[in-house]
């Protein structure tokens, strides 16, 4: 009975974060709605300043329970610069996890608030989070004919004669891989087999649309594009491989206990511009990502198949074990956990929390509606 009480509450380990993070979320949203009150007046630059402030804080909290909490080893694999960018951001897509990755690195380049996501159309009517994301410079799209390329080009173009820094987040493959999805898989392989393209293994086949469309309404504005595989290590007992990828909260219960990411650096000048060639050239990073064409970088098929057991799980090349600070992180955890503490300590307080969460909600999906 001790033994199973034991594990029963390791299994919650996901439960302090949770509470934390979604119990959060009006706190920052009041917080938010005010500067956006207060700075209607103000110029567009100085609002985005203190948003990228606003959302450093809230995603650092975010950073703490996923890196500093778990005690995930970070390995990284290339050389991320250390100094900010206007960057697209391309990686494979496994897990919900994917997107805080792309937060850890930014946050190694100081460049955390600048981080914004192209994300699936459904995801706009997550309480709160859905509106804010919006408003935050995050774009939803639709898949395949449904993909609407007007409004995505006039939200970056507005971004862009802003001056907005952008640290766009991409996932080219639409949707997760996952070992265990083989329809999934297969039609992904067809697709390409039938338009004469390298058929892969351990990612799906990337869409071009998304991709293209970001580099094309901010070509002129980037400073590169940063291709990064993602590999998590430990999710199957005893082994490097998995059935899946963990999830956030198989990842919070420290199922995951080593994170790789290989990162490379690529000068917008080296992609091309014509969505045809782009669309060869994206086949190609995740060729790179599955097989041993180039450098010999077999990345994702060298990580799991080699038969030299010194080769498996791990990247080609040296790592460098990558931590980031608790002073960094810690203290967006006391700040919205102690706002939220206080304002559940009184009743008026904890009607404007509720209200929030409900009324906020409400108003953001209507928000979407009318938009529409």
């Amino acid at each position: 009975m001790l033994l199973s009480l034991v594990l029963h509450t390791y299994s919650m380990r996901y439960l302090l974060p949770g509470v934390l993070l979604l119990g959060s979320a009006p706190t920052y949203m009041l917080a938010w709605t005010l500067w956006r009150v207060l700075s209607a007046l103000l110029p567009t630059r100085l609002y985005q300043r203190v948003d990228d402030r606003l959302y450093c804080v809230y995603q650092n909290m975010v950073l703490f329970f996923f890196e500093n909490y778990t005690g995930v080893q970070i390995l990284l694999y290339g050389d991320l610069p250390k100094h900010k960018e206007n960057v697209i951001y391309l990686a494979n897509h496994q897990s919900a996890v994917d997107w805080i990755v792309a937060d850890m690195l930014a946050a190694r380049q100081d460049a955390l608030g600048h981080v914004r996501y192209v994300l699936k159309d459904n995801l706009k009517w997550l309480p709160l989070y859905g509106f804010y994301f919006a408003q935050h410079g995050g774009i939803y799209v639709k898949r395949s004919a449904k993909f609407n390329d007007k409004e995505m080009r006039n939200k970056l173009q507005s971004y862009v004669d802003a001056g907005t820094p952008m640290y766009l987040v991409i996932f080219p493959e639409g949707t997760r891989y996952k070992a265990t999805h083989t329809k999934l898989l297969s039609a992904s392989q067809a697709f390409a087999a039938q338009r004469g393209l390298a058929v892969l293994k351990h990612v799906l086949t990337p869409r071009i649309k998304a991709t293209h469309v970001a580099f094309d309404s901010m070509k002129n504005h980037l400073d590169a594009i940063y291709d990064v595989t993602v590999v998590y290590e430990g999710n199957e007992r005893g082994s490097g491989k998995y059935s899946n990828p963990p999830s956030m909260t198989e990842f919070l219960c420290k199922q995951c206990p080593k994170l790789h990411i290989h990162f490379d650096r690529i000068d917008r000048k080296e992609v091309p511009g014509e969505q045809e060639h782009m669309k060869k050239w994206l086949h190609e990073r995740f060729e790179i990502k599955d097989n041993r064409l180039l450098l010999k970088q077999r990345m994702l098929i060298e990580f799991y198949d080699s038969p030299d057991p010194e080769r498996r799980n791990k990247f080609p090349g040296k790592s460098v074990h990558s931590r980031l600070s608790v002073k960094k992180t810690l203290p967006s955890v006391l700040i919205l956990g102690s706002l939220t503490a206080v304002m559940l300590l009184t009743e008026s307080g904890r009607k404007l929390y509720i209200g929030t969460w409900l009324y906020g909600t409400i108003l953001g999906c209507l928000w979407f509606v009318i938009k529409a």
